[in-house]
């Protein structure tokens, strides 16, 4: 009975938000003897979004966002959004501040298991800064292992439904954890960035498979930023646009001392430590610290995640407070006579960069330190220590410098290292991404009207800066040689050729091709309009696959696997639904024999050695079959893009020869045949 009641009310037309208001409305009174089943957790969860004074959104409608200005940023994190305030949040807002619209994806999901999508939290009063928890089966633990393949289709379908609202044209990912990258690097339009904040494999939870995509995330990523130096020359050996951006503090926060601060009762000096206790965290030093000054309270600020308790249970003088909220940080560092930083010595902790050591220096503290190579870049503001006793002497030592010593030099440094100023750096990282550039040649012959929607396409969708457009002229006599000097002479990245004869489609081609600087070059029919991304989603998939040398996209109208069927009325309602199709199958390809020459982009070390399109086949037919024969030959794959849609009206110039066509068709098979024998005919899909 109970489960047909839970289904019943499973089914019902409700979002997530609304249904836990009613349970909690209805069974307000009896929530107590109910205290830890499914009805309580969702009344608790109510409350905790109530308390935190956020704007929640479970479903639709979401909210209407600003206008896009500059790229979107999307953080695949870490962390959850409210665990602890560390790196990720600070880069995220500085980036929204800055105008950037983020979005950041939280390490826990929502449960939801009949479709995909996110619940969404809004967490500035611009609306340029959203917690996003996708709808996943289960809870995925990111840092143990690399997606499932189940729980892998089903985060690429919550980020097409991310995207579908956000309507993003631009995207950079800032992926931090290897989890994420599978789904990150597929994303159409998009750059993304490997923010090393870790060694990823130096963690005792971590597997092989984790290890592995940490390399492939170095080797693949746009641009990488290392959080230390030991990091950052892990980087280099794979990546020749790394950065290095270290942690840093917010000092406006912790350079003011709050109004309650942390006393021991006992009236005792006190020795801290604040962050995750956990594999990393020496138990062994610390109770050392504890054992050697029994007259000083140590105190432990935050979470246990190891046997740390139990070790130190039979000292008087050690204090767990467990985990607090960023906003108390000040009450107990203030409250700290000597800050420590008693970590192990091992692969993760010689990759870390503290950010407490910034904040610790913010608040004017000495800090006693195991020697970690990024001690070093304290300029002698932190006492260093190779082993126990040097760590204990130097507490001693820092126990007997008088209160305030040295802490406007401390606060000094600390000043200069804020997370502005690494906002800064990130930004700078961003403006400097690869834009390789595209040359797009554009062969006319008539048909003006469909050439003006073409270029219009190219210039409405494809950011300026990274394409060159080549018009070549086939002898037209309908007005477009007259319109395309005046659309030449008002942009330097626009050329034009005009033939004073119908030198055919090769010939024609090949003339833009020589005339080409781009790393990637496009043959682009003017029989058709392109649409969002198409550019550097073509591109993205030459860059991230070495062995495929020609890539095309899909259509609505052509006579091979390429075309998929996808109707509409206007053309409002074609980007409507391309952008539905492409987003539905993001980063996918399909291996393809013949790409037809509508629109393909080769990178230009392809056509280098491969060459010019055969010009034997005269006004046309044939020669993209026998182009991708030669680009076999030479030992590269051939492929259709899933995720980019351009449209074709199909055949506009060669659907006026005729009788014409037919003869031309003939006539070119038995070249084609004569080189690579029998023709095997295009199908569809």
């Amino acid at each position: 009975m109970l489960r047909l009641v839970k289904r019943i009310w499973q089914s019902l037309p409700l979002s997530d938000h609304n249904r836990w208001r009613i349970t909690a409305l209805l069974l307000e009174p009896i929530l107590p003897f109910i205290q830890g089943g499914i009805v309580y957790n969702a009344y608790l969860r109510e409350k905790e979004w109530q308390q935190k004074r956020i704007r929640p959104f479970y479903g639709d409608p979401f909210p209407l966002l600003p206008q896009q200005a500059k790229p979107d940023i999307i953080f695949w994190s870490v962390i959850d959004w409210h665990l602890r305030i560390q790196r990720p949040q600070h880069l995220a807002r500085g980036l929204a501040a800055r105008g950037y619209r983020v979005f950041y994806i939280s390490t826990t999901f929502a449960k939801n298991t009949r479709r995909a999508g996110f619940e969404l939290e809004q967490l500035d009063s611009e609306g340029r800064l959203f917690s996003t928890r996708f709808y996943m089966k289960g809870s995925p633990r990111i840092y143990f292992a690399p997606s499932r393949s189940d729980d892998a289709a089903r985060l690429k379908a919550n980020t097409a439904a991310l995207l579908e609202w956000t309507g993003s044209r631009d995207i950079i990912s800032v992926i931090q954890h290897p989890y994420w990258y599978s789904t990150a690097m597929v994303l159409p339009d998009s750059h993304f960035i490997y923010d090393c904040l870790d060694h990823h494999a130096g963690f005792g939870t971590s597997g092989e498979d984790i290890a592995a995509l940490e390399i492939a995330m170095l080797k693949n990523a746009d641009a990488v930023v290392s959080t230390s130096q030991w990091l950052h020359d892990l980087a280099v050996a794979h990546n020749q646009n790394a950065s290095l951006i270290r942690n840093a503090a917010e000092y406006d926060y912790f350079c003011v001392p709050p109004a309650s601060v942390f006393r021991d009762s006992g009236g005792r000096r006190v020795l801290g430590y604040y962050g995750v206790i956990a594999e990393w965290m020496d138990v062994d030093l610390l109770a050392a610290v504890a054992g050697s000054f029994p007259d000083c309270l140590l105190l432990l600020v935050g979470a246990v995640e190891c046997g740390a308790r139990q070790r130190l249970a039979g000292f008087t003088n050690v204090l767990f407070t467990g985990e607090v909220k960023y906003a108390e940080l000040t009450h107990y560092l203030y409250g700290m006579d000597v800050c420590l930083l008693p970590f192990r010595v091992t692969p993760l902790t010689l990759a870390t960069n503290p950010v407490k050591i910034y904040e610790y220096l913010s608040a004017g503290k000495p800090v006693v330190a195991i020697d970690l190579p990024e001690m070093a870049q304290f300029e002698g503001l932190v006492a260093t220590a190779n082993g126990y006793d040097e760590f204990l002497a130097n507490v001693g030592e820092a126990l007997a410098i008088p209160a305030g010593a040295g802490a406007d030099a401390r606060r000094r440094f600390a000043m200069q290292h804020t997370w502005h100023h690494r906002v800064d750096d990130f930004i700078e990282v961003i403006d400097r991404l690869p834009k390789p550039l595209a040359s797009i040649v554009v062969l006319t012959y008539n048909n003006l009207e469909l050439t003006l929607a073409c270029l219009d396409s190219i210039e409405r969708f494809t950011e300026q800066g990274r394409y060159e457009v080549i018009v070549v002229d086939n002898a037209s006599d309908d007005g477009t040689r007259a319109f395309l000097p005046q659309w030449a002479g008002t942009r330097a990245d626009r050329k034009i050729v005009l033939n004073n004869e119908n030198r055919g489609f090769a010939a024609g081609n090949n003339q833009g091709l020589a005339l080409a600087r781009g790393e990637y070059l496009v043959m682009l029919n003017n029989d058709t309009e392109v649409t969002q991304g198409w550019l550097p989603t073509l591109m993205s998939h030459l860059r991230h696959d070495s062995l495929l040398g020609m890539v095309g996209p899909v259509t609505d109208n052509i006579g091979n696997e390429a075309r998929v069927r996808l109707s509409f009325r206007n053309n409002d309602e074609m980007l409507s639904k391309a952008r539905t199709y492409t987003l539905a199958h993001m980063g996918e390809i399909i291996p393809i024999r013949t790409l037809a020459f509508f629109c393909v982009m080769m990178p230009r070390q392809v056509y280098e050695k491969v060459g010019p399109v055969d010009e034997s086949y005269g006004q046309g037919f044939f020669e993209d079959d026998d182009y991708c024969r030669r680009v076999e030959q030479a030992g590269w794959r051939i492929a259709c893009a899933e995720d980019v849609f351009v449209h074709h009206h199909l055949s506009a110039s060669f659907g006026k020869l005729g009788k014409g066509r037919q003869e031309l068709m003939e006539r070119n098979r038995k070249v084609y045949e004569a080189k690579w024998g029998p023709w095997i005919p295009h199908k569809y899909r």
